[in-house]
């Protein structure tokens, strides 16, 4: 997987266009300014969350004993649902009732930005040997052009509307979908090849 890929897949994880009406609802009733400020450290604390499961995710896994090829497959079941889920939303859509008041941490760093499939997904890059300063490149090109969108939200919304807002979610579901199914089966070849054959 190059730089670009990755980024492209975390980009498609961190779900910014589809995050979109749920960040307005969230931040409506603050100040515009205010808005920056809390969109800002909202995105910074989800960097930081992402980072640190990029740099750890590997010495989890030694802890629980996983092999790569296990997190692969089990990475691109989740990635699958969550693609499907962007597809076909639930009618209470993405997060149900939101809290009131000014959000700190929860619902907007952590699951919408940094969410479990995001966290799993960068786990499991953070499994391969050497790549570390690659990987971290690509998780900043994906959430720079995810803080760009958050950031122009407002006049996204205005300019495309809910339903081309919609259909692009869609289309990136779409997108994750095939991208889990290549990671699951990449998963499945590497354990067949790894593991000897029985008698």
């Amino acid at each position: 997987m190059t730089i670009l890929s990755a980024a492209l897949l975390l980009f498609l994880i961190l779900d910014p266009l589809g995050n979109i009406p749920v960040f307005l609802s969230v931040l409506k009733p603050l100040a515009p300014k205010r808005q920056r400020i809390v969109l800002a450290r909202e995105l910074l604390i989800a960097l930081g969350v992402l980072m640190g499961f990029l740099w750890g995710g590997k010495y989890a896994l030694e802890l629980m004993h996983l092999r790569q090829e296990s997190v692969q497959i089990a990475g691109g079941i989740v990635l699958f649902l969550i693609g499907i889920r962007m597809i076909f939303p639930r009618p209470e859509g993405l997060m149900g009732e939101l809290p009131g008041g000014e959000p700190f941490i929860v619902p907007l760093a952590i699951p919408l930005v940094a969410g479990p499939s995001g966290m799993a997904a960068v786990m499991l890059m953070g499994n391969e040997a050497g790549r570390l300063w690659d990987w971290s490149l690509a998780l900043m090109i994906a959430w720079g052009a995810t803080a760009v969108i958050l950031f122009s939200a407002t006049l996204l919304y205005r300019w495309l509307g809910r339903s081309a807002l919609t259909a692009l979610e869609r289309l990136m579901g779409m997108l994750l979908v095939a991208i889990s199914v290549q990671m699951f089966l990449d998963g499945i070849g590497t354990y067949l090849k790894l593991s000897p054959p029985s008698i």
